[in-house]
């Protein structure tokens, strides 16, 4: 069994949807393929920034997004011993520091926009499993799947791996990724926010590492914690009540909903921070974009706002390759041009971020504050 569109878009994130409809709506028929069979799973990289919220706009959906939920984060805020010394307002006129958006709501609202069209197909439940090339010439021209459990060929012009951060488009193509790391990992919970609590993003220094409290859409607070790279197993042998009090000592306020709803380090979820730089993001037939192409850590809530800056970048190329009939590493390379030095000098702006976290609360401390 065959299948045959002019692109194939192989993973459902925010870029990979986004850059559907953008194909869609503009004529260009559009297979997207992601392999869980439903877009409600936890995600915790949800918040955009202004680059998001004005690509979101640009295209009329912006309006929808917040009709389904979203929540603007009213400001960013230090906190030491349990008190204010630092606080971030929304820079002059702009109406918020941050806006989080279930990743859940956001990917329905470009599924949605995009069902309509005659010309696109969403398949869940589907797996790539091998890139399909032209014989002669070695250029992508499809993708070998297992949907539903049935095996079954994809023919496109162009295949797009937006399949995240251990990619398997990326993989398939033999394309080299240089790992990053940053020195940490993430600890990762989830519990409801107390009655009143402002829509803020709250950081703080517990175990000498950055803590976060991220507000969320529907009254619950994300707490992102740093810690010490591949340290985990170490760290789970030690007392638990001890490294949470650490939490609470930060944040005396959430101490009766923690001790609910954090009660083992089953109640965590571990990250393994990396970066990742491709040595080219793009071949014959093929792009890659999104993690898939250039992972950032979670510092900045980078990701998302990127992978749909890909997706608005990368459109109006594809479409012009398209009626050109050029699909080669060089005309598609226009896409790597316009985009990696942006995501290079983010990247950059990450480390610098994460080195000079401590320096902010050393300083307060050094005034006496």
């Amino acid at each position: 069994m065959e299948k045959v569109a002019d692109v194939c878009i192989v993973g459902a994130g925010p870029g990979g949807a986004l850059l559907g409809y953008l194909l869609a709506a503009q004529g260009v028929s559009v297979i997207l393929l992601e392999r869980h069979g439903h877009i409600d799973k936890e995600f915790r990289g949800e918040h955009l920034n202004t680059q998001g919220e004005q690509i979101l706009k640009q295209y009329g959906l912006y309006e929808k997004v917040r009709e389904a939920g979203l929540l603007l984060m009213e400001r960013v805020e230090y906190f030491q011993h349990g008190q204010i010394i630092k606080t971030i307002q929304p820079a002059p006129g702009e109406q918020h520091t941050g806006i989080h958006v279930p990743q859940k709501h956001l990917l329905q609202v470009l599924l949605d926009q995009s069902l309509p069209y005659s010309n696109y197909e969403l398949m869940m439940n589907t797996t790539v499993i091998d890139l399909i090339r032209d014989p002669q010439y070695g250029s992508v021209n499809g993708v070998k799947v297992r949907h539903e459990g049935q095996e079954l060929i994809i023919r496109s012009q162009i295949v797009v791996g937006t399949d995240g951060r251990y990619s398997s488009v990326r993989k398939l193509a033999g394309i080299h990724a240089d790992i990053v790391k940053h020195g940490f990992d993430l600890l990762w919970a989830r519990i409801p926010a107390p009655a009143q609590w402002p829509a803020t993003v709250r950081m703080a220094l517990a175990q000498d590492a950055q803590l976060s409290v991220f507000s969320q859409e529907g009254g619950y607070l994300q707490i992102g914690w740093n810690i010490p790279q591949d340290t985990y197993p170490q760290l789970r042998k030690t007392p638990f009540e001890s490294f949470v009090r650490s939490l609470t000592e930060a944040f005396p306020e959430l101490t009766p909903i923690v001790d609910q709803h954090i009660r083992s380090w089953e109640d965590f979820v571990l990250l393994k921070v990396q970066s990742c730089v491709c040595d080219t993001w793009v071949q014959d037939g093929l792009v890659i974009m999104g993690d898939a192409a250039h992972t950032f850590s979670p510092t900045g809530a980078i990701g998302v706002n990127s992978a749909m800056k890909d997706a608005h970048i990368l459109a109006p190329i594809l479409i012009d390759a398209l009626s050109t009939h050029q699909f080669s590493a060089s005309r598609l390379k226009e896409f790597e041009h316009a985009r990696r030095p942006e995501t290079a000098a983010e990247l950059d702006s990450q480390l610098v971020k994460e080195a000079a976290f401590r320096a902010q609360f050393a300083s307060f401390q050094h005034e006496g504050i």
